[in-house]
């Protein structure tokens, strides 16, 4: 199998430092090596690649950027092209690492007593233990703040009630983090597999992110012990700072599948003949398409090299991220058609990875905030008015409609 030879038409890479270009190129290799041979089979048969999970844990793919742990402590540059690979491999690959490390890790670090971290730190990152973030409810998506899972004390205790719906990793996880309102606002809690009134099931029928699991979570008069809610926790600001953390991964992962669809279109159109034996790259049309791929792949390289400068910088803003995750998912979303358009029928086959990531990335456009949401935030950053409707009015609601607000 030929090494995947990246997509730099502004020599960027020149943008990057050693150690950056080192994180990448290994990623890169293991994408190439572990991922590709088994990737459509896994799509086809709807399963998640668990024999890859020890592996990406030895490579120290989960909670990247934490330095404690013997874990790298890796710049967020560095943690964004982990995400641009594996998102080049497979969508669903990318969320488990995203989940694990954004949703999962990030707040038990940020939030969680020296207890909780030593505890499931080290299982989470060598992959011995698997985790999920429950926040999005049945009945509520983009606006967290109505969410109706409730907790409450009840002696030594927390009683939880309530469901979560479309949870990556929902029926693998070994703990689960879970929001819920409490009589204080919202807190996020720490609910362990095989705990009395903790359900999970499977969602079925996806025809998208089919080599990731995806679940619901219930729970009815789930007891759990005082020390397994987040005591750093203090309102569903902090829930929002762990999207936040997804979303500029995934802003990264959009470039990985852009770059998958473009080089497999841009391939085929040098080798495919029509036309008098002329390769279809030699028409107009198809080079209109495969240039519009490249201009919009790099733009969105240089958006995310950025926002990563920020953030290693402290300087990043909810906003930057939105701009991030909306721009670069869209260009994937439209390289994908493309590139089918440019494949013809082999578009639709899985003998090419093409409509894999064109259905894929469909979950993407929509999860951790959709287009439009994201737009409704920077609107509100560029205008200094909130476009919400209907208006929220709760400081808190409104809060988890625009994104998260530090402080």
């Amino acid at each position: 199998m030929s090494r995947f030879p990246g997509v730099d038409f502004m020599e960027i890479d020149a943008l990057l430092t050693d150690e950056e270009r080192l994180v990448r190129d290994t990623v890169r290799a293991f994408v190439d090596d572990r991922v590709m041979p088994i990737i459509e089979e896994c799509h086809r048969e709807g399963r998640t690649p668990l024999e890859l999970v020890p592996e990406m844990g030895r490579l120290n793919l989960f909670g990247a950027t934490i330095s404690e742990y013997d874990l790298p402590g890796l710049g967020n540059v560095a943690y964004g092209l982990i995400m641009q690979e594996l998102e080049r491999g497979d969508s669903g690959l990318r969320s488990f690492v995203s989940v694990q490390s954004s949703l999962v890790m990030y707040p038990i670090y940020t939030f969680g007593s020296k207890e909780q971290r030593d505890r499931w730190i080290p299982s989470l990152a060598s992959g011995e233990a698997i985790g999920c973030f429950g926040l999005t409810e049945p009945d509520f998506g983009s606006n967290p703040g109505g969410m109706r899972t409730t907790a409450r004390r009840d002696g030594s205790g927390w009683v939880l009630n309530g469901s979560k719906q479309w949870i990556t990793n929902g029926t693998l996880a070994d703990v689960a983090v879970v929001w819920a309102r409490t009589e204080d606002g919202v807190r996020g809690f720490l609910v362990e597999k095989g705990t009395p009134g903790f359900t999970s099931s499977d969602q079925h029928g996806k025809f998208s992110l089919r080599a990731s699991t995806t679940s619901e979570l219930g729970f009815h008069d789930c007891r759990i012990p005082a020390e397994n809610m987040l005591p750093g926790t203090t309102g569903l600001k902090n829930a929002l700072m762990c999207l936040n953390q997804a979303r500029f991964g995934i802003a990264w992962g959009g470039i990985g599948s852009a770059m998958e669809t473009y080089t497999t279109a841009l391939n085929y159109a040098k080798e495919r003949i029509q036309f008098g034996g002329q390769p279809i790259a030699s028409h107009q049309l198809v080079q209109e398409k495969l240039v519009w791929m490249v201009s919009e792949i790099t733009k969105g390289q240089l958006l995310a090299l950025q926002m990563g400068r920020l953030k290693d910088s402290g300087k990043l803003k909810h906003f930057h991220v939105s701009l991030g995750k909306r721009n670069n998912i869209w260009v994937a979303r439209e390289c994908a058609r493309m590139a089918r358009e440019i494949l013809g029928a082999n578009g639709i086959v899985d003998d090419y990875p093409v409509i894999r990531h064109m259905l894929n990335i469909e979950s993407v456009f929509t999860y951790e905030g959709t287009h439009d949401i994201h737009g409704l935030i920077i609107g509100e950053a560029i205008t200094g008015i909130a476009a919400f409707n209907p208006p929220a009015t709760k400081a808190e609601e409104r809060a988890a409609l625009a994104g998260e607000r530090q402080g």
